[in-house]
């Protein structure tokens, strides 16, 4: 990283105090950040705990890594905690059990991505009788309550797919084609969500914020033969649950649990469900949720529309890609703050091979590698953009520079990546108050995609009455806070 005090300045220096402070040539490129700006007040950084919870799930180093701000130790090395505030809990859908000489169909689905269930049997649905097994799935509830303990405080129950015994083929990975889930048992999908919700909170010590019954629901890869838990729903079906849902929520005192969804693979996907359905089915949706998987196309922007319109806001309720070097999540991240304007963000899976995971690893073996880089991306968005924080427009460079701003501390945070050819940046804050007299510190870190730099500190970096740049390499996200600041 070259430092902001290169030949790139005229290299007149005013001296402020003992302060050193170049004077800018013109920069590269400028931001202006609008104070007046308000895209929603952060709620939160988040994981779901499927599948790597399962295996994983009594770690409390990894707990320490995913859901505090400390910085633990990871083989020897210090690891940046990302401060996880979200997890989201998956209700499953596969039991081992006989129910009159029927079992779940032979499938696919490897032990490893087996979430077990809940329900186990037909027979009742009253969650003290013997058709329920509450003891199962331990793993992933364990992680789940040390996420709680290291401060988490927004937790989301939802399902890949009804359990085994709701679907038509008795195959919780999918349909021979189209719809999977039996007519009769639409409504019990919802009882058994609720159900779970209900028992959690007067069990466990676990408050669902939010109840998301599908996961990519018009998707049509969901077939008997995949390799996960899943379930293809109709727009007509999706109606059905969502409202039957509500009302199981409501019916077991949990009327603040949010009904989100429908958790769609893309943004466009997820705007032509919302349009699809009617007026009583969004009047029981408490949140618009969306998976980010359409990287850097489709239309955000219309989707974040359809949500103001309607009134709600916007969660990425899933994200993953197989790029380790970080670079593809910071594209698509930052076009999300530009674009889409959720107000929570949560990845798929923390632990995972093949570049997926946060750290390297193999669920199925049960071993850990090493931390990709991408974790030390991922940790400029949220060690520093925080719960609580309002999300600012930043203007021209909307598509690489993110802000939010900390009323209380009356801080602001600008996370800032440069993908092309190196240059400086300026960031004009002229709009706000006065900053902080010329010369204060504006402390900044900096990861490269492809070098060895992980997530590195520096303090060389100052107001310029109410303005600052600095250098960004090819291939670099940077973080800076400029305290002292209000709107």
């Amino acid at each position: 990283m070259k430092s902001v005090l290169l030949s790139r300045y005229t290299g007149l220096l005013a001296l402020v105090g003992t302060v050193l402070v170049p004077s800018p040539a013109a920069a590269d490129s400028t931001t202006t950040i609008d104070p007046t700006s308000n895209f929603g007040t952060w709620q939160g950084w988040g994981v779901s705990l499927a599948w790597w919870g399962k295996a994983f799930g009594t770690r409390s180093d990894l707990a320490d890594i995913f859901f505090s701000l400390n910085t633990p130790t990871f083989n020897g090395a210090s690891v940046p905690g990302l401060g996880f505030n979200i997890a989201r809990y998956n209700a499953g859908a596969c039991s081992s059990n006989s129910v009159n000489g029927t079992t779940m169909a032979s499938n696919s689905i490897p032990t490893s991505r087996m979430m077990d269930g809940y329900w186990i049997d037909w027979a009742s649905a009253d969650p003290t009788s013997a058709s329920w097994s509450w003891g199962v799935d331990a793993n992933q509830r364990s992680m789940m309550a040390l996420a709680k303990a290291r401060g988490a405080n927004r937790f989301e129950l939802f399902s890949n797919s009804p359990m085994w015994w709701m679907c038509s083929n008795h195959n919780p990975a999918g349909a021979s084609g189209g719809e999977n889930i039996q007519s009769w048992n639409i409504q019990n999908h919802a009882v058994y969500l609720a159900t779970i919700a209900k028992y959690a909170h007067d069990n466990w010590g676990i408050t669902f914020s939010s109840v998301e019954p599908f996961n990519e629901p018009s998707s049509a890869w969901w077939t008997a033969t995949n390799n996960q838990e899943g379930s293809h729903f109709s727009t007509a079906t999706q109606m059905q649950v969502i409202i039957y849902l509500r009302s199981e929520l409501n019916k077991r005192g949990l009327t603040s649990t949010l009904v989100s969804a429908s958790d769609e693979n893309t943004y466009d996907l997820a705007t032509s469900t919302w349009t699809a359905f009617n007026s009583t089915t969004r009047a029981n949706i408490g949140r618009i949720n969306v998976h980010g998987y359409q990287d850097t196309g489709g239309r955000r922007d219309l989707l974040y529309t359809a949500a103001s319109s309607a009134g709600l806001q916007i969660w990425n309720s899933e994200y993953g890609d197989a790029d380790a070097t970080g670079q593809s999540l910071a594209q698509d991240l930052l076009l999300d703050f530009g674009w889409l304007h959720p107000v929570a963000w949560v990845y798929w899976q923390a632990i995972d091979g093949s570049g997926w995971g946060l750290i390297q690893g193999d669920i199925t073996s049960n071993s850990l590698s090493s931390v990709a880089k991408k974790h030390y991306v991922l940790a400029h968005f949220t060690r520093h953009v925080r719960e609580g924080m309002r999300i600012l427009n930043t203007g021209s460079l909307s598509d690489t520079v993110a802000a939010a701003y900390d009323a209380t501390n009356r801080k602001l945070i600008i996370v800032a990546a440069n993908f092309g050819a190196a240059q400086y940046i300026n960031f004009d804050l002229s709009k706000f108050s006065q900053p902080s007299s010329t010369g204060a510190l504006v402390p900044r870190w900096s990861t490269h995609f492809t070098s060895s730099e992980q997530y590195a500190a520096y303090s060389d970096t100052y107001i310029s009455g109410t303005e600052f740049w600095s250098y960004f390499d090819q291939n670099v996200i940077q973080t800076f806070e400029v305290d002292n600041i209000s709107l």
